[in-house]
C-alpha cells in the first residue's frame, strides 16, 4: 500500500476478519485483509495513516439508546434497517445473548435483537482498539450507507447493497468522488463486493475526517463515561 501526503483507512468486518481500503490525498491506493483489527492497526499498512474510519459502533451509553443511530436511520429512508440501535455499555459485557437481552430491557424498557448481539465479539475489538495506542484518537465511527447518502448529495439510495444495481450505484458514486476501485484487489479480492465497498465508503468519510470536513451524527456529539464523543462521522 503506497505513501502519500495525507493517508487514511477505510474499514469495514468481513467474513474473513476486517478488510481495509487505503486512500491516498483522497485517491485509492491499495486494500488488504486481516484476521484482527489490533493487527491491522498496529502494522505496516496502518503505520502513518491520519485517520482510520471503522464500521462498528466505537462509545457506549450507560442506559437508554444513543442518539447517533436514532439520526443515522432517519436519514436513510428505506434503507434505515441497515443501522442497529446499540444498547447500554453494560449489556454487552454479558457472557450471553439470553442475560444481554434481559439486561438491555431493564436498561432501555425494550430488548435486543440477535442481529445486533452478533455484533459482540467484533464490537467489543473495535472499542478495545479505540483504547489503545494502536487506535486512540485516529479511530472514528462510520456508517457505509450513512457515507453513501452523502455522496449521493444526502439523498438515501434506492438500492440495497447486496443488489447488482445497488453495487454498482455505490461504485459509481465512490469514482465520482475521486475513489476509483481496480478490478483486481489482491487477497481483498476475495472478499465479498459489498464489505469492499463499505470499506471503501468508510475509506472516503476518514478522508474528510483527516481534512476537518466531515460532519457528526449527532451533531454536537453524545459523550461516553469519558468524555469521549459517541458519533457517526460522514
Amino acid at each position: 500500500m503506497g505513501g502519500g501526503r495525507v493517508r487514511v483507512l477505510g474499514v469495514d468486518a468481513c467474513r474473513d476478519g476486517w478488510v481495509a481500503v487505503e486512500l491516498c490525498d483522497g485517491r485509492f491506493s491499495g486494500a488488504l485483509v486481516s484476521g484482527g483489527l489490533r493487527s491491522l492497526l498496529s502494522g505496516a499498512a496502518a503505520r502513518g495513516v491520519a485517520a482510520v474510519g471503522v464500521d462498528m459502533p466505537l462509545g457506549l451509553v450507560e442506559s437508554g439508546w444513543r442518539r447517533a443511530d436514532a439520526e443515522a436511520a432517519a436519514l436513510l429512508g428505506g434503507l434505515r434497517s441497515s443501522v442497529f440501535r446499540v444498547p447500554p455499555r453494560a449489556v454487552w459485557q454479558e457472557d450471553g445473548y439470553e442475560a444481554a437481552g434481559r439486561l438491555c430491557r431493564e436498561l432501555t424498557g425494550a430488548g435486543l435483537s440477535r442481529q445486533t448481539w452478533a455484533l459482540a465479539v467484533r464490537l467489543r475489538e473495535a472499542n478495545a482498539c479505540r483504547d489503545s495506542a494502536e487506535g486512540g484518537e485516529r479511530l472514528f465511527e462510520v456508517h457505509p450507507e450513512v457515507s453513501f447518502w452523502a455522496l449521493a448529495g444526502k439523498t438515501p439510495l434506492g438500492r440495497r447493497k447486496k443488489s447488482w444495481e445497488g453495487q454498482m450505484t455505490r461504485r459509481s458514486l465512490l469514482e465520482a468522488a475521486g475513489v476509483a476501485l481496480p478490478d483486481a484487489l489482491g487477497e481483498a479480492g476475495r472478499v465479498p463486493p459489498d464489505d469492499v465497498l463499505d470499506a471503501a465508503a468508510a475509506a472516503w468519510s476518514a478522508h474528510r475526517i483527516a481534512q476537518g470536513a466531515a460532519c457528526p451524527l449527532p451533531d454536537p456529539p453524545e459523550s461516553d463515561r469519558h468524555g469521549r464523543p459517541i458519533a457517526i462521522w460522514y
